[in-house]
């Protein structure tokens, strides 16, 4: 198991199979050692966990945890990728995208979820760059929507 796993069981997290895309799309592109991450979704058992509007029917812990359950996939798909999360070297960016009124304005503290985790699981490697963005809807409904770039073992 890798460094990143074994920081997962000790929090009591087992990784997800990698989701399939919903549309025409891949779920990751690697390119020298880059690995793009297409968005993923607050999804667990094949079931979106939380959706709807921050602001509105979705209160800032829910959201927290959404975004949390965004990066339990993302590093889902890392995996897929690469085959083992040890080859992860860093995470450059997420990008994370909440579903909320046009007066919510806490997208950052929303998508603190996720990157406080990625930090928590992957430590310095895991400090990145990030846009935390309002959107007027997301697929499915989903409350929050999150994508990534990682570098990678060439």
């Amino acid at each position: 198991m890798s460094t990143i796993e074994n920081r997962l069981a000790d929090l009591g997290i087992s990784l997800p199979e990698a989701a399939a895309p919903a549309a025409n799309y891949v779920p990751f592109v690697k390119t020298g050692n880059q690995l793009f991450v297409s968005g993923q979704l607050p999804m667990a058992s094949g079931k979106i966990e939380v959706t709807g509007k921050l602001g509105d029917t979705v209160g800032l812990d829910e959201g927290k945890a959404a975004a949390k359950a965004c990066a339990i996939n993302l590093l889902a798909q890392a995996k897929a990728a690469t085959g083992d999360l040890d080859k992860v070297t860093r995470l450059v960016k997420i990008v994370g995208f909440v579903n909320s009124t046009a007066d919510f304005t806490d997208q950052p503290q929303v998508i603190n979820g996720a990157s406080d985790f990625l930090v928590d699981v992957m430590g310095d490697k895991g400090r990145h760059a990030r846009s935390a963005v309002s959107a007027a809807s997301l697929p499915f409904g989903a409350a929050v929507e999150i994508e990534a770039i990682f570098e990678i073992e060439a």
